[in-house]
């Protein structure tokens, strides 16, 4: 009998930790339900579902994965300065997360950067981006879809 291994045409329930290098947090399943994906749903980034073709039920890994395999690396079009009168019913405050309206994508996150007495500087790239991170899984199941 094969074992069944994580490839395209598969369901995968995983309990996972994703760490920055400095091992603090970004998200984990581990105080809740595991996570259930199929490959290729969108579920999760392809390079992190790539990382784990190969592993059986049962694997128990810790995986580096590099920006260009998870979020990209930040894109400096992505910052824009903005008029400070655009926030003029804000506490504004450097890290602060302001969510905008986008026709194409209807939310969209920005993080504040700098503020000046005129412009605002907020970035639009995804806060991992340029981040290496480290992908801590148990698989738990692996089936054919």
């Amino acid at each position: 009998m094969t074992t069944l291994t994580i490839a395209d045409g598969t369901e995968v329930t995983l309990h996972f930790t994703i760490e920055l290098e400095d091992g603090s947090v970004v998200d984990s399943t581990r105080e809740r339900a595991p996570a259930t994906f199929r490959v290729g749903d969108g579920n999760l980034l392809p390079g992190f579902e790539k990382a784990l073709f190969g592993f059986a039920a049962g694997a128990q890994q810790r995986l580096r994965i590099l920006p260009e395999q998870a979020f990209g690396m930040p894109n400096p079009s992505n910052i824009q300065s903005l008029p400070r009168s655009s926030f003029s019913h804000m506490a504004l405050e450097p890290g602060v997360v302001v969510s905008f309206a986008d026709p194409s994508q209807g939310n969209l996150p920005g993080v504040i950067r700098q503020i000046g007495d005129e412009r605002v500087e907020v970035d639009f790239n995804h806060p991992l981006a340029g981040r290496t991170l480290y992908f801590e899984v148990e698989i738990l199941s692996v089936l054919t879809v």
